[in-house]
């Protein structure tokens, strides 16, 4: 085993915490783009309560609203002019991961001469990968992604129906603000949504890895596990501020690097399909994570057997027959699916009204956009288009 690990964002983590933003900023810049969604953020009084922490600490704020929630290029480019129109030093991003995604790209766009789209991994043949961003801060008000403490950020274009990936040093939030009573609000589907992405994050590595991770491999088991116990509690109570917190932790955990440290993952197969799958059909992406992870589980299973057994053991107290038994491994994948529709997550497309009519296409563009080099999706096993078919058609 041999690996780096390197997370420079501040994680500050409390109940309350939203009132110390102001404080937080004012170390970073005095002119804030401030990134939000929908309208959510300001229904609730979230928007106001930012805004005054913001400028009683003498922060003037400058606002990007509408992110969509596959949040589009238009928009990066909308937030990066804004910023540099109004001179802006710093950039927030309030709200879930679509925010926090697009305020990643609208902090480095602000410093970049060229089209944004350069950046984001769409089968060009060299990506611009950024070097330098406008300092971000993250506040999520939705525990899902885990973008807030890390360098990633996925990215729609609704002109070409195409969405994908960028991932730099410089788009690492500076300072990543926690607070979950801003996620007590978050309806019950949403809720849902955000335990399965976070636990999509965590079997995606958990799965892809080198297999010779024993610690890490328990610290993946224990997040899914958190997942699992305190995800229903926060579903059945949005007031239940101890089973928010869990679950906003966990989701943070499974996507700052730290699970996936020395694991040597080769890809995020599930995430790679999905969002070709969404991209065409603008769906929510844990909706679309919850119909394709069983359906690629029960793939893989069938070469990586022995961790597909290990998991149906820890997670689901299953008891095998030896190391590699396929049954027991695919009993822990039906069990796996079986939670997932019990918090009312999809578990086929055609519950979303999508049918066998693109998954040709859908393959051929998954490849286009990230392939190993010898036109195999990057995962464990390596998947050709005839294998992302047949996945595609076993979750219809």
């Amino acid at each position: 085993m041999k690996f780096e690990y390197h997370n420079p964002t501040r994680l500050v983590f409390s109940a309350g915490a939203l009132s110390r933003l102001g404080e937080l900023a004012a170390q970073y810049g005095q002119r804030a783009l401030l990134v939000t969604g929908g309208g959510s953020v300001k229904r609730n009084g979230t928007f106001d309560r930012a805004l005054k922490s913001l400028t009683d600490a003498g922060v003037s704020v400058f606002e990007c609203e509408g992110v969509e929630p596959n949040p589009r290029i238009s928009s990066v480019k909308r937030g990066a002019a804004t910023a540099r129109d109004k001179a802006c030093d710093l950039v927030i991003a309030l709200g879930g991961g679509s925010v926090m995604d697009a305020a990643k790209v609208m902090a480095a766009a602000a410093l970049y001469d060229g089209d944004p789209w350069d950046m984001i991994v769409h089968g060009q043949p060299q990506p611009h990968i950024p070097t330098q961003a406008l300092p971000l801060i993250t506040v999520p008000t939705l525990a899902a992604t885990g973008s807030e403490m890390n360098c990633g950020a996925v990215i729609s274009n609704e002109a070409s129906q195409e969405k994908s990936f960028v991932q730099a040093e410089c788009l690492y939030p500076r300072v990543a603000l926690l607070d979950p009573e801003l996620t007590v609000s978050v309806p019950k589907d949403q809720t849902a949504y955000g335990v399965c992405d976070l636990i999509t994050h965590i079997t995606e590595s958990y799965f892809n890895g080198s297999g010779d991770t024993p610690l890490q491999d328990r610290f993946a088991e224990s997040v899914i596990l958190t997942a699992m116990e305190y995800g229903p509690k926060a579903i059945a109570n949005g007031s239940d501020l101890n089973a928010r917190s869990q679950v906003q932790w966990a989701a943070t955990v499974a996507l700052n690097g730290w699970v996936q440290s020395g694991g040597g993952g080769v890809g995020y197969p599930v995430h790679m399909i999905e969002h070709t799958v969404s991209a065409f059909h603008d769906i929510t992406h844990a909706a679309g994570l919850a119909i394709i992870n069983p359906a690629w589980m029960r793939f893989a299973a069938k070469t990586h057997t022995a961790k597909f057994t290990q998991f149906a053991e820890r997670i689901f107290g299953l008891t095998a027959k030896g190391s590699d038994d396929l049954e027991c491994a695919l009993a822990g994948i039906d069990r796996f699916e079986a939670f997932l529709k019990s918090i009312g997550c999809p578990t086929r497309f055609s519950e979303l009204g999508i049918d066998d009519r693109l998954v040709e296409t859908y393959a051929k563009e998954t490849l286009r956009i990230i392939n190993d080099g010898n036109g195999k999706l990057p995962a464990r096993p390596p998947m050709t288009e005839a294998d992302i078919v047949g996945v595609l058609r076993a979750a219809l």
